[in-house]
C-alpha cells in the first residue's frame, strides 16, 4: 500500500475525525456554522487536511443543484462531509472549492 502522510494542525480548536482522531480542520478555517449535512449540523470550511475526495456527483441540496465530491478521512476512510465543486445558482458560487464537515462525524479539541 505505501506510507500514509498525515498533516498535524497546531493550536486550539482542531476538528478531528470521530473514528480515528486524525486532524481534519482548524476552527480558524470556518467560514460558516449555519449548514446542515446528512447527520445534522455542519460547518463550511475554507481549508481541510487529511482527506480523500470521492467522484463528482450532481446533488440536489437545500439551496439547489450542486456538483459535489464526498470527502473521506485519509486514515480510516470514514465519510466526513463533502466539497462543493460547482454551484449552478449565482448566489451559491461562494461555496465552490469549499468543504462541509458534519459535526456528528467530528470531535473538537480545545
Amino acid at each position: 500500500m505505501g506510507l500514509l502522510f498525515l498533516e498535524r494542525l497546531e493550536g486550539e480548536g482542531v476538528f478531528r475525525c470521530r473514528r480515528c482522531r486524525v486532524d481534519a480542520a482548524s476552527k480558524d478555517a470556518i467560514i460558516s456554522r449555519d449548514f446542515y449535512g446528512r447527520s445534522g449540523r455542519a460547518y463550511l470550511f475554507d481549508h481541510v487536511v487529511n482527506i480523500c475526495l470521492g467522484p463528482n456527483e450532481d446533488r440536489y441540496l437545500v439551496t439547489g443543484l450542486h456538483t459535489v465530491n464526498d470527502i473521506y478521512c485519509s486514515c480510516c476512510q470514514q465519510i466526513l462531509g463533502w466539497r462543493y465543486e460547482k454551484a449552478y445558482e449565482q448566489s451559491e458560487k461562494y461555496k465552490e472549492g469549499k468543504y462541509i464537515l458534519e459535526r456528528a462525524r467530528m470531535v473538537k479539541d480545545g
